[in-house]
């Protein structure tokens, strides 16, 4: 099965070459680069290593994501971040159960699997576990982690025709696929500290709080039906 690897990136300069120098081989496989108006040679560094690079320089995490899933061919796509946190080798083990037909989405899950020393700052450790208690309380689904290191089947994924373009949006892929009934999984990870510079979301108060907001957000509008 074709497989496109989707990767949101804004001034990742230091990280990305050796993020696509790990993928691993795959003849079939895509690599999309979603830039949200870099300053630094982000662009140029993913292009010369081969990848798709798209220009989305209008803010927000889920647009990028969405526009990345707009411009595969894959049968699969994957969602990992550019700053060299997510582990590539664990590609071969988030898209099996989807080519065996046994799963329609698989999280990467960093705190069922191994977080490095320096790789997640405690209050986002602690929001992660919260935030996926809420999600198992409201929604039955044992997730540990709300990691965006993640596969899923492509149409699928767009019939689920997610709004969130902000940090909600991988949230929102979590919770209206559990009201739809898809069968989701989880598979340990190993968590990387950032290859450079600090996190966006986490390495920010201003980030941290946004957030937060829309992840509880986007987990309680739609903990009593889909919309």
């Amino acid at each position: 099965m074709q497989t496109s690897i989707i990767i949101p990136a804004l001034n990742e300069a230091e990280s990305i070459g050796k993020v696509l120098r790990n993928l691993p081989a795959r003849p079939e496989t895509e690599v999309i680069v979603v830039d949200g108006g870099s300053g630094d040679d982000t662009c140029r560094i993913a292009q010369a290593a081969g990848a798709m690079v798209i220009l989305q320089p209008q803010p927000g995490y889920g647009l990028a994501c969405a526009t990345g899933l707009a411009a595969a061919a894959g049968d699969l796509v994957i969602f990992m971040d550019a700053d060299g946190a997510d582990e590539p080798s664990h590609i071969p083990q988030l898209i099996a159960p989807l080519i065996a037909g046994e799963a329609d989405l698989v999280l990467g899950s960093r705190l069922a699997g191994r977080v490095e020393p320096g790789a997640m700052p405690w209050h986002q450790y602690l929001g992660n576990w919260l935030c996926a208690q809420l999600i198992r309380r409201l929604y039955r689904l044992p997730v540990t982690d709300l990691s965006p290191f993640r596969a899923v089947d492509r149409l699928k994924l767009l019939q689920l025709e997610l709004h969130e373009m902000t940090y909600g949006w991988p949230t929102e892929m979590i919770t209206r696929a559990a009201r739809r009934g898809w069968c989701i999984r989880e598979i340990p990870v190993t968590c990387h500290p950032r290859q450079a510079g600090r996190s966006k979301i986490s390495g920010t108060l201003r980030g941290t709080i946004l957030a937060t907001y829309y992840i509880l957000r986007t987990i309680l509008k739609y903990s009593r039906s889909e919309q």
